[in-house]
């Protein structure tokens, strides 16, 4: 479900150079802004302006507007960095969400429950995005998953499941895999429309989906549906994730009605 190691490289936005794309306007803005997430520790005007490939002074313009309405700032070196006004928006947002809110406490009951990382996950097409996460109280692994991060759908046991909801026959799984590129980030992802066809049917029969080492080595993860908005389309998606050695996958399958019982949220 999720990395446990380095970083993955980052995927291409749309802020991101490419030589038949030139930024104008507002989009120059926004590319600089989501730039500047990318950058904890501080970015140089020269090094946002090569990774948006715009001229300086535009770039520095669209940075001038960005500290204007605090979404940007400097640091005593120069340095460019998310502002405060930003992240209190970004905060405000999510923790106003009412999925966020309502799967808490299942978050937690399953961390504790298993000693494993629990998550709330939604599709956005070829991906997961991670809407909640909670941490065992003891024994956690440092998992690179984070709120409003991403991960493929095909490789993860939240994105299969919500994809079974979709894509319900082998053209529908055709014509969503068409022009993506089903990346292998193990041994064991699926990497074919017959083969998600067939995993996807498998998830409607027994009504949970699994990764088995599918997204990371050594990381297995069980994932159930969650109806917040409605009684018979998944919201998203929750899920456990866990070290293969310490909570075998087999151990998540056998307590799948538990685990169901735990995450029964619905509208």
């Amino acid at each position: 479900m999720t990395d446990a190691t380095a970083r993955s490289p980052r995927p291409e936005r749309a802020g991101e150079a490419r030589p038949d794309d030139r930024l104008v306007g507002s989009d120059r803005v926004l590319a600089v802004l989501a730039e500047l997430a990318s950058y904890p520790d501080g970015v140089s005007l020269e090094e946002i302006t090569l990774a948006v490939g715009s001229p300086k002074p535009t770039v520095h313009r669209a940075l001038g507007a960005l500290r204007r309405a605090g979404f940007a700032t400097q640091d005593g070196r120069g340095r460019y960095l998310l502002g405060d006004e930003f992240l209190r928006l970004a905060f405000t947002h999510h923790e106003g969400r009412p999925d966020h809110v309502r799967v808490g406490s299942t978050l937690q009951k399953l961390a504790e429950r298993y000693g494993e990382t629990a998550h709330y996950t939604v599709l956005d097409e070829g991906s997961v995005v991670y809407r909640a996460k909670v941490d065992p109280p003891e024994g956690a692994v440092r998992l690179t998953s984070v709120v409003g991060g991403r991960n493929p759908a095909h490789a993860t046991a939240a994105g299969k499941l919500l994809l079974s909801y979709r894509l319900t026959d082998r053209s529908a799984v055709a014509e969503w895999a068409s022009g993506r590129d089903l990346v292998r980030r193990t041994d064991n992802t699926i990497t074919t429309v017959n083969g998600l066809h067939a995993e996807l049917e498998l998830v409607r029969r027994r009504g949970y989906a699994v990764d088995d080492q599918e997204n990371e080595p050594g990381i297995v993860c069980l994932a159930v549906a969650s109806f917040l908005t409605s009684q018979t389309v998944p919201s998203g998606a929750i899920s456990i994730s866990a070290l293969a050695y310490r909570t075998p996958l087999a151990t998540l399958v056998d307590d799948v009605d538990m685990i169901r019982s735990l995450a029964e949220v619905r509208a």
